[in-house]
């Protein structure tokens, strides 16, 4: 805050300050010589019921007084006046700090007991598995949904098919580091539409779509000299490199002819972004723990 705001913002608050203390003080006096009947407003209801224009009750005057006491106590105790920091050099960043402080070391005491714990061994525990999905949802379910079962673009965590290794480790691994699928443009390598289309073809056929058998002979060339060195000559994938299975019904993206054409011609580059720095590694753990039951049969009902 520049010196001028500062003065400015000090000088606006004493100045209603001492505009409050002066309107009480002004409310409240009786002009002299002024009767009881010069005091009313001029406003008479049902012929007899006048208004009158008395000041506060005294006690209630008093009241205010002690409000405008306190927060000048306050102003003084508090940061409220431009730069000045108050006599407590209490700060909202340094209140935080406290309370977060507070909460971690709550938080540390409960989650010690799962503490280098593997995740298939935490998966056990139903309290840990509530735990992890409470942890899940507030993290992960933006992408993957709250059932984990994701969306278009968002892997389903629920099944046993992995772009990734699903493993203990592997898990583990993801979430803390994060991942960074690539699957390249290959519009120049198709050489052109026809052969994206026929390669194509080709990968539908290898999860038992019906194609037209010529196109997919010719498709499979190209697949063998292009693809292979990412999803193997099987089709199957390699999961080392994040490679997608293309033999099964599983589909990141989809497996409509034209969203595959535009896979195979403009590259895919999903992202699962790294959690190291956002959950502690005994958080991760728990987390990795409620996405491993998920795929292995382990998760029990979790409120």
């Amino acid at each position: 805050m520049t010196f001028a705001w500062s003065t400015y913002i000090i000088f606006f608050v004493v100045f209603n300050i001492v505009a409050c203390v002066w309107l009480l003080w002004w409310t409240a006096q009786r002009k002299k010589g002024d009767t009881l009947d010069k005091q009313t407003t001029g406003h008479v209801w049902d012929g007899d019921l006048t208004e009158y224009n008395n000041p506060l009750p005294r006690w209630w005057i008093n009241l205010f007084y002690i409000t405008i006491i306190f927060g000048i106590g306050y102003l003084i105790w508090y940061p409220g006046l431009g730069t000045f920091k108050g006599e407590s050099n209490w700060t909202s960043r340094g209140q935080h700090d406290i309370e977060k402080k507070a909460a971690d070391e709550k938080l540390a005491k409960s989650f010690a007991k799962f503490h280098n714990q593997p995740i298939d061994v935490i998966a056990q525990d139903a309290k840990a598995l509530t735990t992890g999905r409470r942890i899940f949802i507030n993290n992960c379910a933006m992408c993957h949904g709250s059932d984990a079962r994701g969306a278009r673009g968002f892997p389903n965590l629920t099944n046993s098919d992995w772009q990734w290794s699903n493993s203990p480790d592997d898990i583990l691994a993801t979430i803390r580091d994060g991942r960074q699928a690539a699957m390249p443009a290959l519009a120049g390598p198709m050489e052109s539409e026809a052969g994206i289309s026929q390669v194509v073809v080709y990968v539908q056929s290898l999860s038992g779509m019906q194609v037209d058998p010529s196109l997919a002979a010719d498709g499979k060339k190209r697949f063998d000299g292009i693809c292979a060195a990412c999803h193997g000559a099987d089709g199957k994938g390699n999961q080392a490199l994040g490679a997608p299975n293309l033999t099964d019904d599983v589909w990141l993206y989809g497996n409509e002819f034209e969203t595959m054409k535009q896979t195979v011609r403009e590259g895919r580059n999903g992202q699962m972004p790294a959690h190291g720095a956002i959950l502690s590694d005994t958080q991760i753990r728990l987390v990795g723990a409620y996405v491993w039951s998920l795929s292995h049969g382990k998760n029990e009902k979790t409120e």
